[in-house]
């Protein structure tokens, strides 16, 4: 659908895109995913055509559009702070790129209104100014706007990072409902991993101008190709000293687990039967984090701290001071 080939962006001498490469599948909701300044959003605007690179190509459908003007390669564009028209009305917001087209006033009533029912936007809300709207509503508008032209792949740069954190995430579940309903291609840019985990089919995840792995939310985050990666998706503890001598792990590599992996138990529990590798550590409850659906811990064990994720049972809650048993299974450690 889209094909990024050995992509390279300068600005002046600073290389800002080193060769990336990039195969979006039709349909496909696909994130670039990294910190401030990594190159995300550098390569939407390439595949946009606000950025033309010096080296590489940009094909869409088949076609070679590294060229190509931003009007004519067929792609809506959802900006960060939505680039709405404050003072025209909603209908005239989702409306304006059909009237560029020069498309008939009742053919582009009838798209208006189609669009704003698929997005949930009330015939009372088409007539309102843009900025009467809640950050939410307007968030809706500028999908509708980009929707509305029908193009065949829709990216969106950073577009719930203005909302609160209550409404990001209610918005964040209907935009990945809404891109199943309408099987568009989408490219999504953002710094949030946990927005990328629960959105994308596939992630790429950047740094500094480079792509250091391209996966599943699944394989990114309990097989990541490298330790930037590993310490970038989610939390995640590293394992030094005494451990790594416990667990006969390779002393010329770092070694890091997830936190969620490590079992734990309380030290007078009865030892569960043999569990093929898995070593068992003592430590002792330092701090605990409640949650309600879990509980974190920060744990001292063989001269490090460690973090456990356990889901609370509302029965095994441990409090600091408390002894425990560590389990840590070695298939579960990611190294590098």
């Amino acid at each position: 659908m889209i094909d990024l080939k050995n992509i390279v962006v300068r600005f002046g001498d600073f290389e800002a895109l080193h060769h990336i490469n990039v195969d979006v599948k039709e349909g496909e909701f696909f994130t670039f995913l990294g910190p401030s300044g990594c190159g995300k959003t550098t390569t939407l605007r390439t595949i946009t055509g606000f950025i033309e690179p010096v080296e590489g190509t940009v094909s869409m459908q088949g076609r070679d559009i590294t060229h190509v003007p931003i009007e004519k390669r067929n792609i809506g564009i959802v900006f960060q702070s939505y680039a709405l028209f404050p003072t025209m009305t909603v209908r005239d917001n989702i409306a304006f790129g059909l009237k560029i087209k020069k498309m008939k006033k009742d053919e582009i009533e009838q798209k208006v209104k189609d669009i704003a029912r698929k997005v949930d936007l009330t015939d009372e809300q088409l007539a309102k100014a843009v900025s009467q709207l809640s950050g939410g509503q307007q968030q809706r508008v500028a999908i509708a706007r980009a929707l509305v032209t029908e193009p065949a792949i829709i990216c969106m740069d950073e577009p719930l990072s203005n909302l609160d954190a209550k409404l990001r995430v209610n918005l964040r579940n209907e935009l990945k409902k809404m891109q199943r309903e309408f099987g568009i291609t989408t490219i999504y840019v953002t710094h949030d991993q946990e927005e990328a985990l629960t959105l994308s089919d596939r992630i790429a995840v950047f740094n500094k101008g480079y792509i250091e792995q391209i996966g599943t939310p699944n394989e990114v985050y309990n097989h990541s190709a490298t330790e930037f990666v590993a310490n970038f998706i989610g939390d995640i503890n590293k394992l030094q000293g005494e451990i790594t001598g416990l667990m006969n792990l390779p002393q010329d590599k770092v070694h890091y687990i997830r936190l969620e992996r490590i079992g734990v138990r309380a030290d007078n529990e009865e030892e569960p039967a043999a569990d093929g590798q898995a070593v068992s550590i003592k430590g002792v409850i330092e701090s605990q984090e409640y949650y309600g659906l879990f509980i974190k811990y920060t744990i001292q064990t063989a001269g490090q701290t460690l973090k456990v994720v356990e889901k609370n049972d509302g029965i095994n809650i441990y409090e600091p001071g408390d002894h425990v048993v560590l389990r840590i299974d070695p298939k579960d450690i990611m190294s590098y």
